[in-house]
């Protein structure tokens, strides 16, 4: 339940972290807390309705509803972003964005807002099935100071991120800004599990140790003969009544083995031992370490690939022909191709990669009870107890531990033929060296993938969608179609540049920078059957006297040069050196060109003052 607890909360925060703030919300604020309230209250709706059922009164009826509205708080949850703009109105709590994670941490409240209704309903199930009566108030702080630690490494890494950022040290930045900056951060991360997280989480859990005595001296004997140290702990998961053990801590001095009541009492002492040697199993074999890589495996295999995925995706023409066609926001399309991706990859990584080493790693864990005690058999007598009295779920599937029936199997198969552990041993090692492998082959192939390219290419396209879209919007406005045109001059697609500006003409007839901008296509176009030098000095002479600046002079130059008029076109380059002195040495070659050459000879077009300068010369 924990890993499945996981990842509905990863889905949750990358939900609310790939989501941005618009610049303006789909709808006022009055507006948004009513739909809010709205999608609260059809939550509301859909806990009565699955808890009333029947099923839901019994122990796996009841994990299961839970499960099934963890998923849908998901969907409801999506809504309340989307439709309400949530990251919008929560950005207030960033404090002009010097703490942007406390925006996170008003998201993720959001969600534990929905997953309270469902707590608040259920308790009434759970009460009946576990024998406590809770109000509800303190079942629901319950529940999240049990799904707490969950989300607690990501909360606690956020802080820090912008805790750090205020640290007026520009040696800091540096650092941390460099290619070693992350790797500083995950080692920051590292040493919080391994020192602050267990304890926290030991606390979260209200984990009480185990009372002196007969049983907690014999326990501690057994882990002394293993050459193993723990704190042992009672855990009251799901009031005591749960059949289960865990262990927690990576470093020995804050390390602990958490035994629910109801094991405790199930079991006899040699199942007791089998149960114990199966946790230390996950130590001796270093689970919990592997456990941190794994998650940090896909964080830099992410932070890898996201951009040049992103980039790879959207440098395709398929996208911007949909929203050309469908006319959907481009920052609907660009906040959906970033996020689709690597949210299926999360789920899949998480649900299959990481699944598998999880189960992999259980069953690791189950075959060290051979070395600790020669047999299974004590072992497999504790599974065969859990899977009865927890309502029969011997056949029952696990995606991260393996059935109950399945772990029973294998270790009878071991119990025959015990190459079988030496085997699965080498199967875990191959797999966690193969996957080495595999995430260091990917990372290498995303060097390979010319981002900066595929990255122009976005943003050209991107751009021409965004100003065709803004033409469709505003027809009456000028402005987007001269932008277009210059969008297009850039891609060298001048037909289109030239259809562009004849359309903002059009629709402003004096406007200085369309004249210039077409006059200049028209002298310097590499498809000369655009060409019209007499046409451009109309224009660019009507464009100087609304706007004589240096690159309007210089257009007007260049039209006079190509009509014959070569006096005219050195008097007006002189102009532009009077307006622009910050561009005399290009306004010299210009007019040196304009003595020694005749404009008949150029067939290439010509760059202008400002492209000279490093900039657009068009405004």
């Amino acid at each position: 339940m924990i890993y499945t607890n996981l990842l509905i909360f990863l889905v949750a925060i990358f939900l609310f972290s790939m989501d941005t703030a618009a610049e303006i919300p789909l709808l006022p604020g009055w507006q948004a807390l009513i739909v809010f309230v709205m999608l609260l209250a059809g939550y509301d709706r859909l806990c009565s309705y699955i808890f009333a059922k029947r099923e839901s009164f019994v122990s796996a009826g009841y994990f299961r509803a839970e499960k099934t509205l963890m998923i849908g708080a998901l969907f409801f949850f999506l809504a309340t972003l989307y439709l309400c703009d949530a990251k919008y109105y929560l950005a207030v709590f960033s404090f002009g964005n010097t703490l942007p994670a406390l925006v996170n941490f008003f998201g993720l409240a959001l969600f534990l807002a929905y997953l309270s209704l469902m707590w608040r309903i259920g308790r009434i199930n759970y009460g009946r099935i576990f024998g406590r009566r809770y109000k509800a108030a303190v079942f629901i702080g319950s529940n999240i100071k049990s799904n707490l630690p969950i989300v607690l490494p990501w909360v606690v890494l956020s802080l820090l991120y912008d805790l750090t950022a205020l640290i007026p040290s520009p040696r800091l930045h540096a650092v941390l800004a460099s290619e070693w900056g992350d790797l500083i951060f995950f080692t920051v991360f590292l040493l919080f599990v391994m020192f602050f997280f267990p304890p926290l989480v030991r606390w979260l859990w209200g984990c009480r140790k185990l009372p002196d005595g007969a049983l907690k001296e014999h326990l501690t004997r057994f882990c002394r003969r293993q050459n193993f140290s723990a704190e042992l702990y009672l855990w009251p998961l799901f009031e005591g009544q749960a059949l289960t053990a865990g262990v927690m801590g990576i470093v020995p001095g804050l390390r602990y083995i958490l035994l629910t009541p109801a094991i405790i009492e199930t079991m006899s002492l040699a199942e007791l031992e089998a149960v114990m040697a199966h946790e230390i199993g996950h130590v001796k074999k270093n689970h919990l370490l592997l456990y941190v890589l794994l998650i940090g495996g896909f964080s830099v295999l992410t932070a890898v690939i996201a951009e040049p995925l992103i980039y790879l995706l959207l440098s395709r023409e398929f996208f911007y022909s949909v929203m050309a066609r469908g006319h959907v926001s481009p920052d609907t399309v660009l906040t959906l191709v970033g996020a689709i991706p690597l949210l299926i990859s999360m789920i899949l990584y998480f649900r299959y990669i990481f699944g598998y080493f999880i189960r992999n790693f259980e069953r690791q864990a189950d075959l060290h009870v051979f070395s600790v005690l020669g047999s299974s058999h004590t072992l497999i007598s504790a599974f065969e107890k859990i899977a009865t009295l927890s309502g029969d779920i011997r056949d029952k599937p696990s995606w991260h531990h393996f059935g109950l029936g399945e772990r029973i199997a294998y270790l009878e198969r071991s119990e025959k033929d015990p190459e079988n552990i030496g085997r699965h041993n080498r199967k875990v090692r191959n797999s966690l060296v193969g996957y080495m492998v595999v995430l260091a082959t990917l990372i290498g192939l995303v060097q390979l993938i010319p981002t900066a390219q595929l990255a122009r290419q976005y943003e050209e396209s991107f751009a021409e969608v965004v100003l065709l879209e803004k033409a469709r919007q505003e027809p009456e406005k000028a402005l987007w179609k001269r932008l277009l045109g210059d969008l297009m001059v850039s891609r060298q697609l001048e037909r289109k540049a030239f259809e562009a500006y004849e359309q903002a003409l059009a629709l402003e007839p004096a406007n200085p920078e369309i004249m210039n901008n077409l006059a200049w296509l028209l002298l310097t176009s590499g498809d000369l059957s655009l060409r019209d030098p007499s046409r451009a000095l109309t224009l660019a002479r009507s464009a100087v006297i609304v706007q004589p600046r240096g690159y309007i002079l210089d257009t007007l130059a260049t039209a006079y040069w190509a009509n014959g008029l070569v006096e005219e076109a050195v008097a007006s380059e002189r102009q532009a050196i009077v307006a622009d002195p910050a561009q005399r040495k290009y306004y010299q070659a210009q007019i040196e060109r304009f003595v020694r050459h005749r404009y008949q000879e150029i067939v290439k077009p010509q760059t202008g003052a400002d492209d000279q300068a490093g900039g657009d010369r068009k405004s």
